[in-house]
């Protein structure tokens, strides 16, 4: 039996980044960023220039959510941890997590390690067949989702798993429409496309999705007039139930919401809320649908954001942090009552890498991991103890800073003209000069060494869930002065 040697990869980042900090925790808290802060690292002969790195991008790579012309990738030549850099040597502390998904950091050794044993013994093999990696992935799934939703379809991401739920759902209830909400955003695919909310649907939707939107609830920026979180959560029902009642409640297959949504601005639902929305599902037959691709894993303190709330879907996504992104893997966890729908009936979907070896074995190393290095209850004591309170503090010092919302890691600041009137640092899908003050923010944040993950007027703080209490403090004191920036445009 031929093995890749496992030592390959980790050889290799020695050669061109910084040894793995075996606990972080104990790391000496570093001084307070600086601009033009760098790291040198030593890169070897054989390897690629950033130039030529990017030169070969610019030639033949098409970037999804780009005009092509008008953007300009770093050439990154490694990362680790919860840090990546480029060929120069700067090296970035990384809030974004990637896109929300390396929720145990880069380069895991075990996860590498995983992915190396799995490749040397089966590198990948037909979705119709048992294969371990893929059955015990399922089973490590299934013991952590919330209820009874024991079945898992793979699929290849987050976006295939909300188009292949909600074809369930539409098969399982033999009705068209799908009730989604604005500010989500569910993928790029398609059906996916058209269910999200935000401005990344326009240049997709037809209007022939069978998509009926509605407005969820977002007490800072309420659609019901709201002042109370129980005024929101009561107005934001009332107005689902009308909508559901003047769409005809016969013709809607599902109701699809991102537990707590994640790229449209982190906003944590009200108590009762998705209690309300299942006891409404339940009442007309409609299928619960939870979006947990960015929230599920550990993002939120919990292994699944529903946790949070006591509530059961009918079928719940999931993608990202299942692996930490080291191998795309996304799916769907089914409940029993839709799982009966296709025991003697074929289910009509699929896809060539449905449960790939690779991407599941990386999924049975990232769980086993964040289990036994306590990643979960880590995200969720740094949430509450360290990064809120620290979040809270900036935004009483930063007139930019609206509103301060999360859990776990999983924050979003909402940056404002004026705190009293609540005016977005920039407009709605602000581009070009107009979104000049967040675009100052963001460059502010990585001249002092934190990659930022900004949309709209917000900066999302999602670093990944086994972040340092130190590398935190030191993003915290580099968005402070990124914030300063910010600060400039407000009055």
């Amino acid at each position: 039996m031929v093995r890749v040697r496992r030592r390959t990869v980790v050889d290799t980042l020695s050669r061109i980044g910084p040894p793995r900090r075996q606990d972080a925790d104990t790391v000496p808290a570093p001084a307070p960023p600086t601009l033009g802060r760098m790291t040198p690292q030593s890169t070897p002969d054989s390897s690629p220039s950033g130039a030529a790195v990017k030169a070969a991008d610019r030639a033949h790579v098409f970037h999804s959510w780009s005009a092509q012309d008008l953007i300009d990738p770093l050439a990154v030549a490694g990362a680790e941890g919860s840090y990546f850099w480029d060929y120069d040597g700067r090296r970035y502390l990384d809030f974004t997590s990637g896109l929300v998904f390396t929720n145990i950091g880069y380069q895991h050794p075990k996860v590498v390690a995983a992915i190396q044993e799995q490749a040397g013994r089966m590198t990948t093999f037909a979705p119709a067949f048992a294969i371990e990696a893929r059955s015990e992935a399922a089973r490590l799934i299934a013991e952590r989702t919330p209820g009874d939703l024991d079945k898992i379809f793979f699929t290849n991401g987050g976006a295939d798993a909300v188009e292949h739920a909600l074809r369930m759902a539409r098969l399982h209830t033999g009705r068209p429409k799908v009730l989604s909400a604005y500010r989500s955003y569910h993928g790029g695919t398609q059906q996916a496309v058209n269910v999200t909310g935000d401005p990344r649907r326009w240049a997709s939707d037809t209007g022939t999705a069978g998509v009926v939107r509605f407005w969820a609830p977002f007490l800072y920026r309420s659609r019901f007039h709201a002042e109370t979180e129980e005024q929101e959560c009561a107005r934001a029902l009332e107005h689902l139930e009308t909508t559901i009642a003047f769409e005809g409640p016969a013709t809607i297959a599902a109701i699809v919401l991102e537990t707590i949504p994640g790229t449209a601005g982190i906003m944590v639902p009200p108590p009762g809320y998705l209690a309300g929305v299942r006891e409404i599902c339940d009442r007309y037959g409609i299928v619960f649908v939870l979006d947990e691709v960015m929230a599920g894993f550990g993002r939120t303190g919990t292994w699944f954001a529903a946790g949070l709330f006591g509530v059961v879907p009918d079928l719940m996504t999931f993608a990202k942090g299942v692996n930490s992104g080291y191998v795309p893997l996304g799916g769907v966890a089914i409940s029993p009552a839709i799982a009966e729908t296709f025991a003697k009936r074929p289910y009509p979907g699929g896809l060539t890498y449905s449960g790939h070896p690779l991407a599941c074995a990386a999924a049975v190393a990232t769980i086993g991991v964040m289990a036994e290095e306590g990643v979960v209850e880590h995200a969720a004591r740094l949430g509450s103890d360290v990064l809120g309170p620290a979040l809270r503090e900036l935004a009483a010092r930063h007139p930019s800073v609206g509103e301060v919302r999360g859990t776990g890691m999983f924050w979003a600041l909402e940056l404002v003209r004026d705190q009293q009137t609540r005016e977005p640092l920039v407009p709605y899908n602000a581009t070009g000069e107009a979104n000049a003050p967040m675009a100052a923010f963001a460059a502010a944040a990585k001249q002092h060494g934190l990659w930022p993950f900004v949309n709209m007027n917000r900066t999302h703080v999602v670093p990944p869930c086994n972040v340092s209490e130190a590398e935190l403090k030191e993003g915290l004191a580099a968005l402070d002065a990124a914030l300063s920036v910010a600060d400039t445009y407000t009055g």
